[in-house]
Formats: C-alpha cells, structure tokens, sequence
C-alpha cells in the first residue's frame, strides 16, 4: 500500500491523493484545482492544470464534495484518458454537474455543444454512493464490513454532499477526511470520528485556531446589519456559491424572523433590509438545496415544518443577468438603500464581487465582511491584512484605497478548527498508527501536529512535503 499526494501539500488548494493497493491498482481521492497565490496571479498555471501522474492504474475517483478546489481539475482528469467511475454522494452527484458546468464556462469555453459533451461523459461516469455502504472500485454494493479494494462514504458536514472517505487497502483502513465541517454548521448533521482508521489522512485549514461560538457569531452579524441599516450603507459578503452562502442565508432568515421591535433597531427597519444574492451559480446551488433538504439537519427540518422558508424569504432578491448585476452595484453605490450582497467569488479573486469591491470599497458607509478562508495571494486576504489599517487593494491592475469597514467572522468557517480536529481525531477507538497532515498552510500543519504529537504519543504523525 502506498499514499501518493499530488496536491494540498504546500498549501490548502488542489486537493488531490492517490491511495495504492498492493494489486497495482489505485483510488484516487478528489481532483480539485489550484488557487491563489498557490497557482499564481493570472490562475493555475500549465503545469499545475495537467494530470502528471499516471491515470492508468486508477480503478476509481472518489470524490468528497463539490468545491473546486476539490473537483476543477476533473475535465482535464478526463482528458488525460480516465475512463472509470466517479464515486460521490447522492447529493453531490446532483451538484457536481453544475459546478463543472461552471468551471467550464469560466475557464474553457462558451461553446455549448463542447461544454454539454463533456457533462455529457461527466454525467455518465458518476455512481452515487449512500452514506454508510461499502461498495467496491466500480461503485457496487457489498455486504460486510468492507474487504480490500472497498470504499465507504461518512457524512462530513462541511457542504451538502460532503463526505469522508474509508478505504480498505490491504488488510489496513485508510481515511481521507476531505474538508470536516464545523459541528455546528447551519442545516447540516455534524461529521462523527470513524470507528476505526489505522492511517488517517487529514485536512488542517484551521488547525491552528479556534472559531467563535454560534451565539458570538450571530451576535456579530446582527451588529454588522445594523451598521448598515444605520448608516444606508451594504454588508459586502464574497461567499463561494455552495456552502457559505446557504449557510448564511439561513443565519440571515433567523435573524429577521426573531428581530423584535424591543431590538436597537425596530422591526420595520429590518424589512428594509434587502439581501441580495447575486451569483447565478449560487442561486442554482440554494435551489439545489431546497431540492435536497432531507439531507438537512433537525434544527433546519423544524424551521420547514414551522412553514418557515430557510432559503427563500421575504427580503430575498436574487440577481441574474450581467446587466442586472452592474444596475444593481451603481445603485447601492449611490443610494442609501441598506442591503447585504452575497456574491462570488469567495476569495475576491474574480466574479461579480470584484464589480462591489470596486465600487464601494472607498465609502466608509459600507462593510465587507468575511466568513470564510482567505489564501495567502488573494484579493481577499490583502484586504482582510490590509483594510482594517486604511490600506489599499490592487483589483485588475488599479489600486483601490479602503475606507470601508472590515471585518471578519471566523465562527461561520465551513471548516473544524483547531479543536474539533483533535476531537475528530481522539474521538476514534484506536488511536491511528500514522496521521498525515494535509490542506492548511505550514503554521497551521506545524500546530496541529504538535498538538497531536503531545496528545496521540503512539500515532506518527507526518507533515508530507
């Protein structure tokens, strides 16, 4: 058996390993694209987009969840000559299609008929695999508690979809945790540590911090709207179009169904209060949602049944057209209207949130807020860096001062922290003979290792370089 990572090693984009069976053939896990200063200033470069590795042995993709950090490379996986099947959950079986579609769109070509033969192939290869059922290499159903050359597929509670992955190689369970969400993650159950791993390969985004509570953040978002409502100024929100935005559309229907008129603000106020979602792909993503909502947690199936509408209320207004879109950035730019935007991409580093960045990062009315990882090279992590002291960001080439306020709620992060790894980690009967860090910058790889060295003394714990 060996372990082969061809990406999110130096960084937490790109996400892709090989594990290799002692019979030669091998699983791949994700295929995802590189990002930030990871690929470079003008995206991935050549290099980094090509399969360079050998897709002859792979006897299956599984894929854990839809971002495309975890999937964009896929259509060049496929290029390469991969001819077998693709394994996901049911509900990312639905989602990756629009996702590639996407990607297709942004990065190859406009070509429709090109753009549906490679769905079209897409669509062919994809087997949706239950939570919690073995299935061998080729998506089969198999009794048991997995033989050789098996696969199992656990709830990750990261993104509709997600999942962590256990292979059975060689007489030994191999888990490959994909990206693990926070345990109190809006609509979704919370992922549960594996009965059993003798080599854990492991993310580590935030593995060198903690985040806020749910109360704190719900809090700090409440206070952050009323910035807005008080001064007729708009909560800017770059949000990945599936995940972050649902999430936040359900913390935002909670607070305008609980805001009383005892609140600071009354409740009329509030019902000014547009939130704008505008990202065609993000608002494909929340339908997708709906669609699928007996994949949600309790707490969310409750709100259903109380004929609350989590994902489409009142003060919803989805953007569509390009046109629309830059009709509605001149008017919060020079209008009083209150209004949050949720808008892509989540990093700042292209899509329509550019368009907002530009327009009101210079107007102290105005705020932009963070809920999600920003990496080293981006936009996004300039301003994070740089805006709370009166900086400046460079957006397609011109520079751009920063009155508007900062700010940034980690308690939103789709992603465990420091001590929910660990308590993923020692949650596990037996300790994992051997833990393999990947997906996080070096200092949050360093931490989290020493912290699982100092807590796990029997497990060898690697930072593979």
């Amino acid at each position: 058996m060996q372990i082969l990572h061809h990406g999110a090693v130096d960084g937490v984009t790109g996400s892709c390993h090989q594990l290799t069976l002692d019979d030669g053939r091998a699983v791949l896990v994700d295929c995802g694209l590189f990002q930030g200063a990871e690929a470079g200033p003008d995206g991935a470069r050549a290099e980094q987009l090509e399969i360079g590795f050998a897709v002859e042995p792979i006897a299956a993709l599984v894929v854990t969840h839809v971002h495309i950090d975890h999937v964009g490379r896929l259509p060049y996986l496929l290029a390469a000559g991969y001819r077998g099947p693709i394994l996901c959950s049911p509900a990312s079986a639905e989602l990756l299609p629009l996702v590639l579609e996407d990607a297709l769109k942004v990065g190859f070509t406009r070509n429709r008929q090109l753009i549906e033969q490679v769905l079209e192939v897409l669509r062919a290869r994809i087997v949706a695999v239950p939570y919690g059922q073995w299935v061998d290499l080729s998506g089969k159903p198999m009794p048991g508690d997995g033989g050789d050359g098996q696969v199992r597929l656990q709830p990750a509670g990261h993104i509709l979809g997600s999942a962590y992955v256990e292979c059975q190689a060689d007489g030994r369970r191999v888990v490959f945790s994909g990206d693990l969400g926070a345990p109190d993650t809006p609509l979704l159950p919370a992922p549960a540590s594996p009965e059993r791993a003798d080599v854990l390969v492991l993310e580590s985004t935030y593995g060198d911090r903690r985040h806020e509570d749910r109360t704190t953040r719900t809090e700090r978002l409440r206070e952050v709207m009323e910035h807005a409502l008080r001064d007729g100024g708009t909560v800017l929100i770059p949000a990945f179009s599936i995940g972050r935005t649902q999430e936040l559309l359900y913390e935002l229907e909670a607070l305008f169904h609980a805001h009383g008129d005892e609140g600071d603000m009354p409740r009329a106020a509030w019902q000014r209060l547009q939130v704008v979602l505008d990202s065609p792909l993000a608002a494909d993503f929340t339908a997708g949602y709906r669609r699928l909502r007996d994949h949600w947690d309790a707490e969310a199936l409750r709100r259903v049944q109380q004929g609350r509408h989590p994902l489409a209320f009142e003060q919803l207004v989805t953007v569509d057209g390009h046109d629309d879109h830059l009709r509605m950035v001149n008017y919060l730019a020079h209008s009083r209207q209150p209004a949050v935007v949720i808008a892509a991409s989540g990093m700042c580093a292209g899509g329509r949130v550019v368009n907002y960045l530009k327009a009101l990062l210079g107007d102290p009315r105005h705020d932009v807020l963070f809920v999600g990882y920003q990496a080293a090279g981006t936009p996004g992590r300039d301003i994070q860096r740089y805006g709370p002291r009166g900086g400046y960001v460079v957006l397609d080439g011109e520079r751009y001062d920063i009155r508007a306020r900062v700010q940034t709620i980690g308690g939103y992060s789709a992603h465990h922290d420091q001590q929910h790894l660990m308590d993923f980690v020692t949650g596990i009967p037996s300790a994992p003979g051997e833990i393999r860090l990947v997906h996080g910058d070096d200092g949050a790889k360093a931490e989290l290792a020493s912290r699982l060295r100092a807590a796990l003394p029997q497990s060898r714990v690697l930072v593979p370089g």
